[in-house]
């Protein structure tokens, strides 16, 4: 008999055995559970990890696109610059030139000694009208003239008479013509009013 107790396992330790099964199915459990955390944790560090190198090479990409955009309007701003130097050098320039024959003229009725009187009205008459082509073709215009309207825009009125035989507002005298480049006035005409 002493055999067959052997063979069969006593109750009380058959229970142990399946007391300490349970708690070595939680532990197993909960290993399981610890291992798929950590690999679902590193799954998200390695996809934040992704996500912040992805959005780390968009703020490259952009500080470079600003940096590019920010060096060319220095460059363009740089450029604009010279271009207006550039132009304002180039318009003095062409109408030095325009003026030189003007003053090459000048110059021969100043050394001719042996002209009359006459003469030299002519010559500077000639030379007036040609200064006056120059202006023209510069596209400047002279304004100013007796009879016109008094305009407090374009005229400057030094001078105020009272006299039934002009209108009101009337330009009775021009002390100086006016000139304007277009819309804007170079020198508005110096008059005298009547009325």
């Amino acid at each position: 008999m002493e055999d067959v107790k052997k063979e069969n396992p006593v109750p009380e330790q058959e229970e142990q055995i399946k007391e300490e099964a349970p708690e070595q199915k939680e532990a197993e459990e909960k290993k399981e559970e610890k291992a798929e955390e950590k690999k679902t944790s590193k799954k998200k560090k390695d996809k934040s990890a992704e996500e912040a190198e992805k959005l780390r090479a968009e703020l490259d990409s952009v500080k470079d696109k600003l940096i590019r955009s920010l060096a060319e309007y220095d460059n363009f701003r740089k450029r604009s610059a010279k271009e207006k130097a550039d132009a304002w050098a180039f318009s003095k320039a062409d109408v030095i030139e325009k003026l030189l024959p003007m003053i090459d003229n000048f110059g021969r009725a100043a050394e001719n000694d042996k002209a009359s009187f006459e003469d030299y009205k002519k010559g500077i008459e000639m030379i007036y009208k040609q200064f006056l082509d120059i202006m023209t073709g510069l596209g400047v215009e002279a304004f100013g003239e007796k009879g016109e309207t008094f305009d407090p825009n374009i005229h400057s009125a030094v001078m105020h008479i009272e006299d039934e035989q002009y209108g009101e507002g009337e330009i009775v005298d021009v002390f100086a013509k006016g000139y304007k480049l277009g819309e804007k006035i170079l020198r508005p005409a110096t008059v005298r009013v009547a009325n």
